[in-house]
C-alpha cells in the first residue's frame, strides 16, 4: 500500500515563498516519477513540476524560474520550494507517484491548500 502525505501549505502574501513536502510509505519502483499537481477552484488540476527516477525536470511554463523540485531519496520525499508567489498559484497542491513496470500505477496525496495573497 502507496501512502503520501503533503505538508507545508498555508497563506502568503504576493513574493513570499512556501516549500512543500510529500513523504512516501510503501512500495516505489526503481523507475518512477514524482511530482506536484495543484487544482484551483473551478478549474482542472494541472501539472506544476515533476522529477524522474533517471533526474530529468520538468515545470509548467507558468512557475519555472520560480518553483523548484528536489527529491531526497534516503528520507523518501520530495519538495517543492516556491518562491515569488503571485496570486495565480493559489490552490490545493496534489503529489503524485507514479510507479513504472509494464504500465503505469499512480498515487495521490491528500492535497495541501496554498493561498497567496495580494
Amino acid at each position: 500500500q502507496v501512502q503520501l502525505v503533503e505538508s507545508g501549505g498555508g497563506l502568503v502574501q504576493a513574493g513570499g515563498s512556501l516549500r512543500l513536502s510529500c513523504v512516501v510509505s510503501g512500495t516505489i519502483l526503481s523507475i518512477n516519477v514524482r511530482g506536484w499537481y495543484r487544482q484551483a477552484p473551478g478549474k482542472q488540476r494541472e501539472l506544476v513540476a515533476t522529477i524522474s527516477s533517471g533526474g530529468s525536470i520538468n515545470y509548467a511554463d507558468s512557475v519555472k524560474g520560480r518553483f523548484t523540485i528536489s527529491r531526497d531519496n534516503a528520507k523518501n520525499t520530495w519538495y517543492l520550494q516556491m518562491n515569488s508567489l503571485k496570486p495565480e498559484d493559489t490552490g490545493v497542491y496534489y503529489c503524485n507517484l507514479r510507479n513504472v513496470l509494464s504500465g503505469t500505477t499512480d498515487y495521490w496525496g491528500q492535497g495541501t491548500q496554498v493561498t497567496v495573497s495580494s
